[in-house]
């Protein structure tokens, strides 16, 4: 059997081998455009430039025609936006909706607003009706108004239905590829109309048995339709007791719930308990890989997603508010060593010692708030056992800082030859610690009660609070124990 990740390593180089040679096509592409436009005296310059231009671009056509709408996203992702604009525009109308789908939200922006609305609306034409609930948020009104002209009147129900629930609702993530049956139909019957289909619903291991009303009364496994007698009921085979969302539940919950119990596909109810729509791996694999990103930018202090390549006031604007924020924290920070600027006019080894305090205990509660902020995405802690884990990151805290309070004071003794100095440093690098790990902890938890994302600049705060005490708690100390 193959391995996993050897498979895995070889998608990834042959996607890579896959954006060099798109990358290659570009520069000759240029080149060669470089090498006609100096040769304009030519009296058959524009047809030389006509056939040339239009020989690249069948290239990078058919080159694009033999990738995955996902290997073309990371293609894009990865390219200026010269030649991501370059290569959007070789891509044929049938598979932009695709590509659209599998890129991030900041460059698929950027390739909507390039768009001319007929171009746009020759796009998300190809697209069903789920597919355009996942773009909503970023298509203009008026052109997905026009866009949803073209849907049937269930497809246009459905495109308002899951647009009115938020985005991390499962209704928002539901598809409107369901099989149903009946519990009164035999096997033979479900097998005899699955014949009669072209094709089945991705992700399609069930079928969700409802009753006439289309109440929701019980999953049907594709693997006992198979392993059974054509003449048993669907009632004596169904599984009663699957698990089941609610439309308004939250999809990190949903999420959650996918990885604990391995789940492909899942039922969808609404609150009258009726069938509405089936939650699929993929969707909440999609959502997951979105919340984790977004997650990584809070954590950094940036908001929302952020385009590579993109415009340099764009960027740097995106980065203002939480960089005023670390600027005013660090005026505060600067503001408590200025307290004992005589305290280290006196004794010079402080300046160069006191990094160290502030540097450990902010990577020690960096450390504690990422595990937190995993803790809480994942539904791990509850208002019963936090107590539990602060007193255990308190632990961790005062274990840390005896071994590495000892060490970074044998350290500044070693360096000075100053006994009660080396002290100081050891009971300032435990008192920081045992801070860092009690911040590390309340920054998380107290976003999170607050209703706001507790990776939201929690590093930001975590560092200021570190720094500013770890610099007051050494100084604090030298002041009093050192002559």
């Amino acid at each position: 059997m193959t391995d996993a990740a050897a498979v895995l390593r070889e998608s990834r180089h042959r996607l890579e081998d896959s954006l060099r040679q798109i990358v290659k096509l570009l520069d000759k592409h240029r080149l060669v455009e470089t090498m006609v436009d100096r040769d304009r005296a030519s009296p058959r310059h524009d047809l030389i430039e006509s056939l040339v231009h239009r020989q690249h671009l069948v290239e990078l056509q058919l080159k694009l025609r033999s990738l995955h709408p996902a290997d073309i996203a990371y293609v894009l992702e990865a390219l200026p936006p010269d030649d991501r604009l370059l290569i959007w525009r070789q891509i044929q109308d049938d598979r932009g909706g695709e590509v659209l789908l599998e890129v991030s939200d900041a460059v698929r922006d950027a390739l909507i607003e390039v768009l001319e609305r007929p171009a746009l609306v020759r796009v998300l034409g190809q697209l069903d009706a789920d597919d355009l609930a996942e773009l909503a948020e970023a298509v203009p009104e008026e052109v997905l108004a026009e866009v949803s002209q073209t849907l049937t009147a269930r497809d246009r129900d459905w495109l308002q239905t899951t647009m009115a629930y938020p985005e991390d609702r499962v209704g928002h993530l539901m598809s409107q590829d369901v099989l149903t049956v009946r519990e009164s139909q035999r096997v033979e019957q479900v097998l005899w109309l699955l014949r009669g289909r072209d094709d089945l619903p991705p992700n399609t291991d069930s079928l969700f048995v409802v009753d006439a009303r289309h109440q929701f009364r019980g999953v049907l496994p594709l693997r006992a339709l198979l392993l059974n007698d054509p003449q048993v009921r669907v009632a004596d085979l169904m599984l009663t007791d699957p698990v089941v969302f609610g439309v308004r539940d939250a999809a990190a919950d949903a999420a959650r719930a996918f990885e604990r119990y391995d789940l492909v596909s899942a039922p969808a109810i609404n609150e009258r308990g009726k069938l509405v729509g089936r939650l699929t791996v993929d969707a909440v694999m999609d959502y997951i890989r979105e919340e984790s990103e977004e997650d990584a930018l809070n954590m950094a202090g940036l908001r929302g997603d952020e385009d590579l390549f993109a415009p340099i006031w764009h960027s740097a604007r995106n980065r203002w508010l939480w960089l005023s924020v670390n600027l005013c924290t660090a005026f505060i920070a600067s503001r408590v060593i200025g307290l004992f600027e005589e305290t280290i006019s006196q004794l010079v080894a402080l300046a160069t010692l006191m990094p160290i305090v502030a540097g450990i205990g902010g990577n020690s509660g960096n450390q504690t708030t990422a595990l937190v902020v995993r803790g809480l995405a994942l539904g791990e802690i509850r208002p019963e056992n936090t107590w539990h884990l602060a007193c255990k990151e308190l632990g961790v805290g005062l274990l840390n800082g005896l071994v590495w309070g000892a060490t970074v004071g044998l350290f500044a003794y070693a360096l000075y030859w100053n006994g009660p100095l080396g002290l100081v440093m050891a009971a300032a690098m435990l008192l920081n610690l045992l801070l860092a790990a009690l911040v590390g902890v309340a920054i998380p938890l107290t976003l999170h009660r607050l209703g706001r994302d507790p990776a939201l600049g929690s590093s930001v705060l975590l560092t200021f609070i570190t720094d500013g005490m770890g610099f007051f708690i050494f100084l604090g100390l030298a002041t009093v124990f050192l002559p």
